[in-house]
């Protein structure tokens, strides 16, 4: 599971929050109070086995006018080691037709009682355990009718969703699909609704012929029937949790790719299918890179991929058939700014075809067993792909997301069997920290050792369920070494170091003293590390373990270094204070090799830009890094009001501007040029403006605005037709100051056209230019569209926001129709009432 929206929003909201809620880091890693909930006192067990599901047949077809499946199934089981004649199956909001034992091919009916949540069946006989029978149902699954709530990672929890089933929304295709995880495949299909059960699977479904589906498993079979419709059968041989069951129907272009002889699909809708091998082209690779580092090929009978409007999450790993949100649908102008984002979630959905689908966490407590692999996948992919910087800048990012969301909600164990709901589970303590903890692990026991390790717990965990112990045992094995002191640490423990390190030279001893304080609070980490030292023109490393909340290391070096780098590897998840002089950041820059090595020194040297020659011409420097998120860094940086940073920097920005091979650098460097409002920059801004990037064309449109505010509302009218992303934001920008009310399609055209991330900044700007206009249709009109968008995101923080918005332009009404003619108040007035509706609607 890839939930983009969830942190994306949070890290758009944080600025806006943290004002009031921000703590110290050492306060921050402990979780607020909680004790008057009593959830958190459940101790959350992995689910009692009494049946183990061994096959599972469907028959489904749909009533779209309904929102109904209309299902039948055959569940085959076997009980689990104690004998019993009773059977309990998950079956959310579902209208129970029949229940029988199939006996010599005849449904012998069964009694049962159902109370909309579990289906309850006396059994016809007590059965062994070496005794397997089949149970039919008929049934009718109301998705709309189901309860369950979903959470900030999957905003909904109906299991099975109709989008556009009549056809009311223009240009909106028709689709079904399905999102399991957690506990919602019991919405659509009786089940065991649990990861601990593995089992193999058959479905048929049945649809009007001009729809495509995509199951688990491989198509066996169409068959077209007498009433137009046809019966698609698709065929799962291994077996599989039932959260990763799916289907997807739609109108979809199947563009069609192979790995060693197996199928690789991409569904998307028909307009993206000239752009599918651009945004998914490289599956077969990274199919080939996983199985070749694991050591164990990928294991099932083909992978595809399917993009849905409107899905509930970012992306999820359904067995050999993930579903997409329709954020990586993308043209091959929006992927030059994508800067591989999207291949970080393929990458994601992918590796957990391993870790998460053929070996399963045994109970949500577990679930860094899935999601914190899959999130190290991403590392790993842009470590391989695009290179060792790539790979590190999302790393840092990761630690960063996690660290606020360790400061806004408090930090919790990795592995924990307390919780208040199984959703909060998907949070970035299961994602992102636990991806960084992976890579310590990494560096503890060495590449060889941790990729062995993973291939054994692999190997031995393979089609059935593992809990973090499992790992455990399988690297003990693997570098005989006992490593619960690391799992009791990072997996069963929580928080993060955060350590205060200072260093001296011994001219007399010839010596440098290094000493290292913890300072997070009570708990005391062992941390292995790497010190560096830069002397002499060489650098020796020296590995240390600190154990003590003060630990001082004694090492030898002839001359006083230029350098000491604490944590040479850059691995430690800790927040790190360093008392050093910016000399040594100077030297570390064009010294000290890795990513986090460069950008603590460009940081450290942006802060002395206008005061420190030398910290100015490592900047000047950084706008030529060899990597482009570090130049971009670099440009950002800039204080261009300082005469002696212009001077240094103004040539290789325009040099930038003009031909970086990224896309985030010719835009940040624009931006910057654009700050000068200088007239003499206007042939490179409109030459720019004519950039295939849109962030760099936006950027281009931006500056020219900002000369001349009606020659950039030309233009933009002209670069309205092909605009996305940054260039749209431009255009919005360029027309908000203009305030034109005829300009107002094009703020509804790109909010609707927006997802994600997108959409909820399409919206804040929606609401600007709503707030300015008096047309009482177009603004009752956009409000209310800005209302579903909050509906569907079921985001808090989002909900807060948009409130915050919308209550200041509600009285902005108020007050401009106690000014207004008698025909205009009366429209100024229903829409501030409405304004003021909606808020409380998303307040409450």
């Amino acid at each position: 599971m890839f939930k983009p929206l969830k942190h994306t929003l949070k890290s758009v909201l944080f600025a806006s929050l943290t004002g009031i809620i921000y703590v110290t880091p050492v306060a921050a890693q402990q979780a607020p109070s909680q004790q008057e909930d009593p959830s958190l006192k459940i101790y959350r067990a992995t689910s009692t086995k009494v049946h183990d599901l061994v096959h599972t047949k469907l028959d489904v077809r749909f009533d779209y006018a309904k929102r109904y499946l209309i299902g039948k199934a055959w569940l085959t089981l076997k009980p689990h080691f104690y004998k019993t004649d009773s059977l309990t199956l998950d079956a959310k909001a579902m209208d129970i037709k029949q229940v029988a034992i199939v006996k010599s091919g005849k449904n012998v009916p069964l009694k049962f009682q159902y109370d909309s949540l579990q289906l309850h069946i006396a059994l016809d006989k007590a059965y062994q355990r070496t005794e397997s029978f089949v149970v039919y149902i008929d049934y009718v699954a109301r998705p709309d009718e189901v309860k369950s709530a979903g959470s900030a990672a999957i905003t909904d929890a109906k299991g099975l969703y109709f989008i556009n089933p009549d056809s009311s929304v223009k240009n909106k295709p028709v689709q079904i699909w399905t999102q399991g995880e957690t506990e919602s495949a019991s919405a659509w299909f009786p089940t065991i609704d649990r990861t601990a059960q593995k089992t193999t699977e058959e479905i048929s479904i049945t649809v009007d012929k001009k729809y495509v589906t995509l199951s688990n498993g491989k198509l066996m079979s169409q068959k077209n029937n007498a009433d137009g419709t046809r019966t698609d059968y698709w065929k799962m041989d291994l077996p599989h949790s039932p959260y990763l069951f799916m289907m997807a129907v739609g109108d979809f272009a199947i563009v069609k790719d192979q790995w060693k002889g197996k199928e690789v699909n991409y569904y998307v809708e028909k307009a993206y299918a000239p752009y599918a091998k651009a945004i998914f082209g490289n599956t077969p690779e990274m199919m080939t890179f996983y199985s070749n580092i694991l050591g164990y090929d990928y294991p099932w009978v083909k992978y595809s991929q399917v993009v849905v409007r409107d899905y509930v999450s970012g992306a999820m790993e359904n067995t050999t058939a993930t579903i997409h949100g329709d954020f990586l649908q993308k043209t091959d102008r929006e992927l030059l700014d994508n800067n591989n984002y999207n291949e970080a979630v393929v990458a994601h959905e992918l590796f957990h075809h391993w870790f998460g689908d053929l070996v399963t966490a045994e109970s949500w407590s577990n679930l860094t067993l899935n999601e914190s692999f899959a999130d190290y996948s991403e590392y790993l992919w842009m470590a391989y792909k695009y290179g060792k910087d790539a790979a590190d800048d999302h790393s840092y990012k990761a630690m960063q997301s996690y660290q606020k969301f360790a400061q806004y909600s408090g930090d919790r164990d990795l592995v924990r069997f307390h919780y208040h709901d199984k959703e909060d589970m998907f949070d970035a303590i299961s994602y992102q920290k636990g991806g960084r903890i992976l890579n310590m692990l990494r560096n503890v026991v060495g590449d060889s050792a941790f990729f062995k390790s993973l291939n054994l717990y692999l190997k031995t965990n393979a089609f059935k369920a593992a809990e973090a112990h499992q790992l455990r045992l399988a690297f003990e094995e693997v570098s005989g070494q006992d490593l619960n002191w690391f799992f009791n640490q990072w997996y069963f423990g929580q928080g993060y170091p955060v350590l205060d390190i200072k260093s001296s030279y011994n001219e007399t001893a010839k010596t440098v003293t290094v000493t290292v304080e913890q300072q997070q609070g009570d708990k005391i980490f062992q941390l292995p590390v790497a010190i560096d030292i830069y002397a002499g023109g060489k650098k020796v490393r020296h590995q240390v373990t600190i154990f003590d909340k003060v630990s001082t290391f004694t090492l030898p070096s002839d001359v006083k270094p230029d350098l000491v780098n604490f944590d040479g590897d850059k691995v430690l998840l800790a927040v790190k204070k360093e008392n050093r002089d910016i000399n040594s950041y100077i030297f570390q820059y064009t010294h000290a090799p890795e990513y986090l090595d460069r950008r603590e020194a460009i940081e450290a040297c942006l802060k002395e830009q206008s005061t420190n020659p030398a910290a100015l011409k490592v900047i000047a420097a950084a706008l030529k890094d060899k990597f482009y998120g570090l130049r971009a860094l670099a440009i950002n940086g800039l204080k261009l009001t300082d005469p002696a940073v212009k001077t240094a920097t103004l040539a290789t920005l325009q040099e930038l501007a003009k031909k970086d091979d990224n896309a985030t650098v010719r835009a940040a460097a624009l931006t910057q040029l654009g700050s000068l409002k200088d007239v003499k920059l206007t042939p490179i801004f409109e030459a720019a403006a004519k950039d295939r990037s849109y962030a760099a064309a936006g950027a281009a449109l931006e500056s020219l605005g900002a000369l001349d505010l009606e020659k950039g509302y030309t233009l933009a009218k002209q670069m309205e037709k092909d605009s996305k992303g940054a260039l749209s934001n431009a255009i919005v920008s360029i027309y908000a100051q203009k305030g034109n009310e005829e300009d107002i399609a094009f703020f509804a055209k790109t909010f609707n056209e927006a997802s994600g991330q997108d959409k909820l900044d399409a919206a804040i700007q929606y609401l600007g230019i709503l707030g300015i206009v008096d047309d009482t249709d177009e603004v009752l009109k956009g409000v209310e569209d800005i209302k579903q968008m909050a509906l569907l995101f079921n985001n808090k923080m989002v909900n807060n926001y948009l409130v915050s918005l919308l209550q200041p332009i509600a009285r902005n009404k108020e007050e401009k129709a106690a000014l207004a003619s008698p025909d205009k108040k009366t429209g100024l007035l229903k829409q501030s009432d409405y304004m003021k509706k909606v808020a409380t609607e998303l307040k409450n």
